[in-house]
């Protein structure tokens, strides 16, 4: 049964809750890389143009790379000041090709999570588990910068050492 209004033959949006075989092929999802594509890591937010959308896999141009997530792909890997991260051998085609870089499977493989919107206009390259373990053992606060009632920042950072009692307030 189909809702009143909508169009049994529209094409169906990308959906992690769909089985596997209700899903799209990747050959249907192929954009031809002239579209904007977005990318959220950490705390920026970076449009590319030039990115090419394939299924799960997004192919980024390597000059793109370092501005979107702060990697840089090097002949040892993808690096990160001097962490370096291997490209598997025998499987190079899987991650490079030719001028791009496929960084949700690099993601992926650094056990990262990756999550797209629908179109694949939007993507998010997330921090792994490990990472925020390690952020709250230290049981210390990530620093952040806020003005006060007057307009001055005042970043946490600034506190270090000092007791600082922090409120927040939700309306949830």
């Amino acid at each position: 049964m189909v809702p009143r209004g909508s169009d049994p033959r529209a094409p169906r949006a990308y959906n992690a809750t769909l089985s596997y075989s209700e899903r799209r092929s990747p050959e249907e999802d192929i954009r031809d890389g002239v579209d904007m594509i977005t990318i959220i890591h950490e705390e920026r937010e970076t449009e590319i143009t030039g990115a090419r959308v394939a299924g799960d896999r997004l192919w980024v141009p390597k000059a793109d790379i370092h501005r979107a997530t702060g990697w840089s792909l090097k002949p040892e890997g993808l690096c990160r000041e001097a962490v370096c991260v291997p490209v598997p051998r025998g499987r190079e085609a899987e991650f490079v090709e030719g001028d791009a870089v496929d960084i949700a499977t690099f993601w992926r493989h650094m056990g990262h999570p990756v999550v797209r919107d629908a179109s694949g206009d939007t993507w998010v390259l997330g921090v792994g588990a490990q990472e925020r373990a390690r952020a709250l053992s230290s049981l210390q606060a990530p620093d952040f910068v806020l003005p006060d009632l007057e307009g001055r920042m005042h970043a946490l950072a600034d506190q270090r050492g000092k007791k600082v009692l922090l409120v927040t307030w939700a309306s949830w």
